[in-house]
């Protein structure tokens, strides 16, 4: 291939990717501001513009270990094409789309995580996968809602135990400032762990095609440009899936909102430190539910939790299908 011609290829794929971070805030926006807004201690207006601020500078907080482990840990950067990462992000951005017009809260994190894998597999087989960090990103499918669950679980017992003699406006007034606080945390977790995906994956674009020096790194250029894609993404909402986190799983208070948040945002950093790429979406609906079941098992609507949970264990598997495909695909055309 000609030199121009690659260029303007490798070009067009991290336009492709900043595309699908684009999404991902688009899509992942309820995740941050689901809680906040549906206990209406802030508008939806206002609440983006929060969140997205707090997805921005997310980078200045966290290191790159999320990045190292897309660009490294999930396929082999032997196998690595521009084709390979054409496949991988139209699996992902599909599937975003797909999910997001249904309303429907699944994992962009493992869309992108499926789309590599497939588009892998079509490429080498099974040996294009990195077992390891493929088994360590899989588990955390379990892992990271699991342990949203329990840390907001233990949160609201905690916090009810500490406020038991105030009065509900006494807590209600408190805990309508502090979901301030714990929304800008869970924001800074989300914008730490989900964009630096796209980091890893422009990053290994550049390495497999010789354009780094030094060996394996994300330079600074690629960081902010996720971060601000990203937060752009995430200025625009997801309405559709905001009711579905905020309101359909279980009803919320301002207190039960700090406790979701700050045990999903918890999860998120000791994610992030490290270097496991969870999904935002199954965190923060593990500790909504968390809260909900604290106050009594039939506040949450158990219907609406499992169904988001079939829809999470589909995203690796579909999004991976139509990574091949497109795989496949792109060598007709090419």
């Amino acid at each position: 291939m000609d030199a121009p011609i690659a260029l303007s290829l490798l070009i067009g794929l991290i336009g492709v990717a900043l595309l699908f971070d684009f999404l991902n805030g688009l899509h992942d926006a309820a995740n941050s501001i689901a809680t906040i807004v549906s206990t209406r201690v802030l508008r939806p207006r206002y609440a983006v513009f929060w969140a997205a601020f707090f997805n921005f500078i997310a980078f200045l907080f966290f290191g790159l270990h999320v990045a190292q482990t897309l660009g490294t840990g999930i396929i082999e950067v032997s196998i690595v094409t521009p084709r390979v990462i054409f496949g991988a992000l139209v699996g992902a951005i599909t599937w975003n789309v797909i999910t997001w017009v249904l309303g429907i809260p699944s994992s962009s994190s493992h869309a992108l995580i499926g789309g590599l894998v497939g588009a892998g597999l079509a490429k080498a087989g099974f040996s294009a996968v990195v077992w390891s960090g493929f088994a360590k990103t899989a588990s955390a499918i379990v892992l990271s809602p699991l342990v949203g669950f329990v840390l907001a679980l233990l949160l609201v017992l905690m916090v009810s135990w500490i406020f038991v003699r105030q009065t509900p406006l006494a807590v209600d007034s408190t805990f309508r400032v502090l979901q301030f606080v714990s929304a800008s945390l869970y924001s800074l977790g989300h914008g730490g762990n989900d964009a630096q995906k796209t980091m890893g994956i422009i990053a290994v674009l550049l390495y497999s095609q010789g354009y780094m020096e030094g060996g394996f790194h994300v330079p600074l250029w690629v960081v902010l440009s996720c971060q601000a894609a990203m937060a752009i993404g995430t200025l625009f909402g997801g309405w559709r899936i905001v009711h579905t986190m905020g309101s359909k799983i279980t009803r919320l208070t301002p207190m039960q909102g700090f406790c979701a948040e700050t045990g999903g945002a918890l999860t998120l950093f000791l994610a992030t430190w490290l270097g496991v790429p969870v999904s935002t979406t199954h965190t923060i609906t593990g500790a909504i539910v968390g809260v909900g079941a604290a106050r009594r098992v039939s506040a949450v609507r158990w219907n609406v939790a499992s169904n988001i949970v079939v829809a999470w264990v589909v995203t690796l598997p579909a999004s991976a299908a139509i990574s091949a495909l497109a795989y496949w695909a792109a060598g007709l055309v090419g």
